[in-house]
């Protein structure tokens, strides 16, 4: 599998692969909001998409070039989308497990094993294209694809305005393993009784399962959970 923008590197893999081994499957990946190859390829022709959207730059192309399409559409079996949230997951997971820097279009081809595996026969490579990614986006891009696989978790709760009440929560939070990043404490608000506070919490957890767990945890231990 490879990302795809214009084309020419899913084209040039394309060609060398199939040249080889006509056997292999040749997949290409787009990212959602930039996906010009699915319409062109079933129009025949190259098509406009206006308005390109992605995190990823490096396949941010809204029109696929004359020369790679007539390429892909020979060499390559088929293009698939992601989601910018697959993406970003995808990103995390080469960095976090494989020790590897990879830019949002380089990652493409990850984002679409995590997103559909079973729809996948091995042996599968992944192609790793491009590491340039801007420091501040692999922040945002890191915090996003940390949150999309449930490594943080963000909750609103009514309390009781009363002395101890948030020494109490943060004790229920340690029992079942949640790290807390951030808390805010709102007392003043008119949608709250005269007796009650709201508390938002930013969570560091374990996954999916975990983030279930402590909700439910908190709505054991009596709180009200608002979301």
């Amino acid at each position: 599998m490879v990302g795809v923008g214009g084309g020419g590197l899913a084209a040039g893999i394309g060609l060398a692969v199939k040249s080889l081994r006509p056997d292999v499957k040749v997949i290409g990946v787009q990212a959602e909001g930039a996906a010009a190859y699915p319409p062109s390829l079933a129009a025949g022709h190259p098509v406009v998409v206006e308005s390109p959207v992605t995190m990823a730059d490096g396949i941010r192309v809204g029109r696929p070039g004359d020369v790679p399409f007539d390429l892909v559409g020979e060499y390559v079996d088929e293009v698939r989308t992601v989601t910018e949230d697959a993406l970003s997951s995808a990103l995390l997971l080469c960095l976090e497990r494989a020790k590897l820097v990879v830019e949002p279009a380089g990652a493409s081809p990850v984002a679409a094993l995590l997103s559909d595996p079973e729809s996948f026969r091995g042996p599968v490579v992944a192609v790793l294209s491009g590491g340039n990614v801007d420091p501040l986006l692999l922040q945002r891009v890191l915090r996003h694809g940390m949150a999309a696989g449930g490594r943080y978790l963000s909750l609103r709760l009514r309390v009781t305005d009363r002395p101890g009440v948030l020494a109490s929560l943060l004790a229920a939070l340690t029992v079942v393993d949640a790290n807390v990043l951030d808390v805010s404490h709102v007392r003043t608000d008119p949608r709250l009784g005269l007796t009650e506070a709201e508390v938002e919490l930013h969570l560091e957890t374990k996954g999916p399962e975990h983030c279930r767990e402590v909700t439910e945890a908190l709505r054991d231990a009596g709180y009200t959970v608002l979301g």
